[in-house]
């Protein structure tokens, strides 16, 4: 079954961008490392990185499907800051993988802990909604 893992992160402004050089290399090197072994096992589908929410925008459908944008919202708290997503045999892999990801080290190499989001990925609408 596919999932999503969704990496939420500290508020924009703070975190990354101020870290040591080779705090910010650890972290990218474990990264890599996660995403060489979720594609090594199989169970990795995609992996994306995102902007900070200083490049976001809120998209809306105004008159004739004109898109009308608001934004950008660096005053986040949270942001979503990366994902990806899994295909695996039981939502404990899932959870699993999710917990290491959320380990990465931070300013020092201490695990970060980040918050994961985890959710399974839908192929079709549950059956009691058709």
């Amino acid at each position: 079954m596919k999932y999503i893992l969704m990496m939420n992160t500290m508020r924009a402004g703070q975190g990354v961008p101020n870290w040591a050089r080779g705090d910010l290399q650890a972290h990218v090197a474990f990264m890599k490392k996660l995403n060489m072994e979720l594609h090594e096992s199989g169970e990795l589908v995609s992996a994306e990185g995102l902007s900070f929410p200083d490049r976001a925008k809120l998209v809306r459908a105004g008159q004739n499907g004109t898109p009308i944008t608001d934004g950008v919202f660096p005053e986040s708290k949270e942001f979503l800051a990366g994902f990806w997503i899994v295909d695996v045999e039981t939502p404990e892999r899932a959870y699993a993988i999710a917990a290491q990801a959320s380990a990465a080290p931070g300013p020092g190499g201490a695990p970060l802990n980040m918050p994961i989001e985890v959710r399974p990925v839908m192929s079709a609408p549950p059956a009691e909604m058709m």
